[in-house]
């Protein structure tokens, strides 16, 4: 075994810190990677990382490229050809479920190798939804799928995802040689295909059915014992008051929400409007049993007790209901729902927030929101194209949904952009200049970002908004960790600890076990992280034990890849985990015999493909 020094030990250190933080999440993931990234240089004597070293991550090929593939992505995403692709699953699956589930994940699986899967997955999300609905379907049986299909998809082609992307400059680094645009598409391809193959077999017997199809929202979230309808009669106190104001005095006084105003047929949304009340009004409120109670023994308040209030009553007037999900890099995460601001200012109730397997309903204000929580909202369709296009929810399912009609015309659903041909000249473009060897892929891809602007297939602004920078920060921050783990051994350390492990399996083994260790670590923390402290430590043992550097990467590089055993492993895992309403054991459930049936595939393929 290596010797372990005082940097070793100090790098150590900072590793185990830094993975208690990624997996409690006690402060964001690209935060603690800043700080991971400061504590190197601060420590600079007994880690070797110089001030300059450790910013050098936002310098990176990698970081750069990942940035111009973001917007990119955009640009295509702009154009309307994500949905038409939706409108073509449409018309093929027409409510079957197994032509359904092989569509999604044909379709998602070729889109997501090249273009970011990311915004493909959020846009099929709300689609797949109302296509489950209409064929009768659960859509926890297709979500699940939808975003497996998407990270095996990232594993087509170089630009496929960002930890491809990072493994290539980690390559040019370690061994000599970056990696081609399609090196290494004949693996992911069959990655894709056993993978997807399991999903329609094996895998479509295992993802449970979490939600009945076509479920009032009321339903859905449980809410039939919080919405109530009080008549206003005489004496009351609150006629001749604002409905702002009445609701503000409900709010602090029992924890009750005025959601509208019904008046001779005619229905208000409470947060957007300036009527008063009147004689005769009935209101409609959310609150538990006992503070409506509460509410209604003051004079001239009756509490009506009729049917339920539900979805229907609830999307009368101007008002409509809809389901988001709070997404990882959302300015809405760490707030409470009353800081958010989305009554305010976008006349928005939250009427329940679903967190895994449990759905708050009582004081919601005081709720500290999380990624991956899904929010009941009563809003106006102003409001949410707002909340579409201001990025921080995900519009998953509106109660005005309704998945387009084989008969209508696929221009009439999902119309195409006029600058449709600029946005894929240019991203065809960069992907064949990178393949050919032209350009490097970071120099074709800022030119592709050029193009995209000048030619008005994305604005400066749209640019800027559409990078993920939680997940620039987190690559610029953990690449300083891997300089360090190699200049003070560390790297070497754990690397003469697993070459113990050829004493015992050949090499397919040590290879495959590394993959296993990877796809584990990416399941806890990011699979970005997962690259950088991995890869190093599998090249190193590759050459202790007279194996082929480059394969050992690859098998990092795709374990890193596909975090399926967690929710918490791959931001598309987490966009389908409120509105497929899986549990935390689903994952594992469903994820584990793909992790480790694809474990198998990948080392296999490597040997063939490539050699150890």
């Amino acid at each position: 075994m290596a010797a372990l020094s005082v940097g070793t030990l100090v790098v150590f250190g900072l590793i185990a810190v830094a993975l208690v933080l990624f997996v409690t999440e006690t402060v964001p993931p690209d935060i603690t990677a800043i700080a991971v990234l400061v504590a190197l240089a601060v420590l600079q004597p007994w880690t070797g990382v110089r001030a300059t070293e450790a910013i050098q991550g936002f310098a990176s090929t990698a970081t750069v490229t990942i940035i111009a593939m973001y917007i990119l992505s955009e640009g295509v995403q702009q154009t309307g050809v994500v949905e038409r692709l939706g409108v073509v699953l449409a018309r093929v699956t027409r409510g079957d479920e197994r032509r359904l589930l092989t569509a999604t994940v044909g379709t998602t699986g070729v889109a997501a190798g090249i273009i970011n899967n990311t915004p493909v997955v959020a846009v099929f999300i709300p689609m797949i939804t109302g296509l489950a609905d209409r064929a009768g379907l659960s859509p926890s049986k297709l979500l699940l799928p939808l975003s497996y299909a998407a990270m095996m998809g990232g594993t087509l082609t170089l630009i496929g995802t960002s930890t491809n992307l990072l493994a290539s400059d980690l390559s040019r680094e370690l061994l000599g040689r970056p990696i081609g645009m399609f090196e290494f598409t004949p693996l992911g391809l069959l990655v894709l295909i056993v993978g997807g193959a399991y999903l329609l077999t094996v895998g479509r017997w295992l993802t449970p059915a979490r939600l009945p199809p076509h479920q009032d929202f009321t339903d859905e979230f449980d809410l039939d014992r919080y919405l109530s309808r009080v008549r206003v009669g005489e004496g009351a106190a609150v006629v001749g008051q604002s409905i702002d104001a009445v609701e503000t005095t409900l709010a602090s006084d029992d924890d009750v929400d005025l959601l509208q105003l019904k008046r001779n047929g005619e229905t208000y949304l409470a947060p957007s409007s300036d009527q008063t009340v009147a004689v005769g009004d009935v209101l409609i409120v959310r609150g538990t049993l006992q503070s409506i109670t509460r509410l209604t023994e003051a004079p001239g308040l009756r509490l009506l007790h009729r049917d339920d209030v539900g979805e229907e009553e609830l999307v009368e007037g101007p008002g409509t209901l809809v389901e988001a999900v709070v997404l990882p890099d959302s300015g809405l995460v760490d707030k409470t729902v009353a800081a958010t601001g989305l009554e305010g200012a976008l006349h928005t109730t939250v009427l329940a927030i679903r967190r895994g397997e449990t759905v708050l309903r009582e004081s919601l204000d005081d709720v500290v929101l999380d990624s991956g929580d899904t929010l009941l909202l009563q809003t106006t369709d102003e409001a949410v194209d707002y909340l579409v296009s201001d990025g921080d929810l995900l519009v998953t399912h509106r109660s005005a949904d309704d998945p387009p009609s084989p008969e209508e015309p696929a221009e009439a659903v999902a119309p195409l952009s006029p600058k449709t041909p600029w946005a894929l000249g240019i991203l065809g473009s960069v992907i064949a200049l990178a393949a050919l060897g032209v350009v490097p892929i970071v120099i074709a891809a800022l030119g592709g970002v050029v193009a995209m602007v000048v030619t008005g297939t994305v604005t400066t602004a749209d640019a800027y908004e559409a990078v993920s920078w939680n997940v620039v920060f987190l690559l610029a921050g953990v690449l300083p960790l891997g300089v360090a783990m190699q200049r003070t051994g560390g790297d070497a350390v754990i690397a003469s600890v697993l070459v113990g492990s050829a004493d015992v399996l050949p090499v397919l083994g040590v290879l495959a076990l590394f993959y296993v260790l990877t796809a584990l670590l990416a399941s806890i923390i990011t699979p970005v992280a997962s690259v950088v402290l991995m890869i190093p430590i599998a090249v190193d043992t590759a050459a202790r034990i007279g194996a082929d550097g480059f394969a050992f990467l690859l098998a990092v590089t795709f374990a890193a890849s596909g975090a399926f055993m967690t929710p918490i492993g791959y931001q598309t895992n987490l966009m389908v985990y409120g509105p497929g309403n899986y549990r935390f054991s689903d994952y594992l459930r469903v994820g584990g015999p793909l992790q480790l049936l694809l474990a198998g595939v990948v080392t296999l393929g490597i040997a063939f493909f490539f050699g150890v």
